[in-house]
């Protein structure tokens, strides 16, 4: 019977793909129907009993780095350990149950042909099972765990990302039978980019840019498309807002396949969060490890960096905050962090003190952009 328990519920976890697939509805459908199949399977065994759920384990411990040997595209993958979600666990129990809760409601979304965002999936689960979510980082999490457990991407769930992300610069975006939209005219609001990833797949885009230009904070983002730095040097600037959405960080992806040719580069805040918004772009992240090639883009560091401090008054340089230790120790222990962001990071930590963007304001309100051009010239990118 152990083994029973054992095989039942693995549904694909012994199958070597460490992946999440990009399935069509009907696709999904079958899987979760087959999961459901199989528990019932154990159910109706003459020795019933309530099986665990594998799934991928999605810490660190179990996470690697791609290093790919015709691309330069590097991300994180997960590998062959599995964790569980048990009903026979106390501490488990709510965790297996939300399971089936949101494969449910996915199969339901996906006969409707409808597509919900996290935040809307959360209040309808909350009302239809407020004993077991009660915070949308329940439903983050199971999401996660359906995706390992179906191994399929959680847009093929009927999933839509939640997007902050704006773009502006020289670009033109086209939806299927739509105007083209110049993003070089929308302003400091700049283009909001879609949550549908169907619909960022299928945009049309035309450039003339050199570079794309990542940018960590709407402020500065706003600042750059204000000055029109896209024109001074020719760019494409996008920002999420801070931490990457999914979205944000799909159509980056797919500049980087439509104009292979351009530099990425990030700008970012020299602390902790700065740089793992920076590794989020570059690597994807280790929660979302099955569905990170997705994502990854190979963004180089353009600033600020630590040979950037003596443009910055010491005035404005700030202590370490808990947060921002918690972050470092995090990014110490994870795979992504290459040597030389290692070497950043421990000048960090050393002199307990990060520095913002916008303390480069001292040298006066148009200086980003005389500073990006510099850097670009140094090209002393990693």
């Amino acid at each position: 019977m152990d083994d029973l328990c054992k095989s039942s519920m693995k549904f694909f976890s012994d199958q070597q793909i460490r992946y999440a697939e990009i399935l069509l509805p009907h696709e999904v459908q079958a899987r979760i129907q087959v999961a459901v199949l199989n528990f019932l399977k154990v159910l109706a065994s003459p020795d019933p009993a309530i099986s665990n759920i594998t799934l991928i384990k999605r810490k660190s411990s179990n996470s690697k780095v791609s290093e790919g040997i015709l691309t330069d595209v590097s991300w994180i993958f997960l590998s062959q350990y599995f964790c569980t979600r048990s009903l026979t666990r106390a501490n488990a129990a709510k965790a297996f149950i939300r399971v089936w809760k949101v494969m449910e409601m996915c199969f339901e979304i996906l006969i409707q042909e409808k597509r919900v965002t996290q935040r809307e999936l959360f209040y309808k689960l909350l009302c239809n099972s407020p004993d077991y979510f009660s915070s949308q980082l329940q439903v983050n999490r199971t999401i996660q765990d359906v995706v390992a457990l179906l191994r399929c991407s959680r847009y093929s769930l009927g999933i839509m990302a939640s997007s902050r992300g704006l773009v502006a610069g020289r670009i033109l975006l086209q939806e299927p039978n739509q105007e083209a939209v110049d993003c070089s005219a929308c302003g400091s609001s700049g283009y909001a980019i879609s949550g549908d990833l169907k619909l960022l797949e299928s945009l049309i885009m035309k450039t003339d840019a050199r570079y794309i230009i990542v940018v960590e904070k709407h402020a500065i983002f706003q600042r750059l498309a204000e000055d029109h730095v896209f024109n001074q040097i020719p760019s494409i600037l996008l920002t999420a807002k801070g931490y990457p959405d999914i979205a944000t960080r799909f159509l980056l992806h797919r500049m980087s396949r439509a104009f292979p040719e351009l530099p990425i580069l990030a700008l970012v805040d020299w602390n902790p969060a700065g740089l793992a918004i920076l590794s989020t772009y570059k690597f994807g992240s280790i929660g979302m490890g099955l569905e990170a090639y997705r994502y990854a883009c190979n963004v180089k560091w353009l600033g600020l960096r630590g040979n950037d401090l003596h443009l910055i008054p010491e005035q404005s340089l700030a202590q370490l905050k808990p947060r921002d230790l918690q972050i470092a120790r995090s990014l110490v222990s994870s795979p992504i962090l290459q040597d030389n962001y290692r070497q950043e990071l421990e000048l960090m930590m050393q002199s307990g003190q990060r520095a913002e963007i916008e303390a480069l304001y001292f040298h006066g309100y148009d200086y980003l952009g005389k500073y990006i051009a510099k850097k670009i010239v140094q090209a002393n990118y990693i």
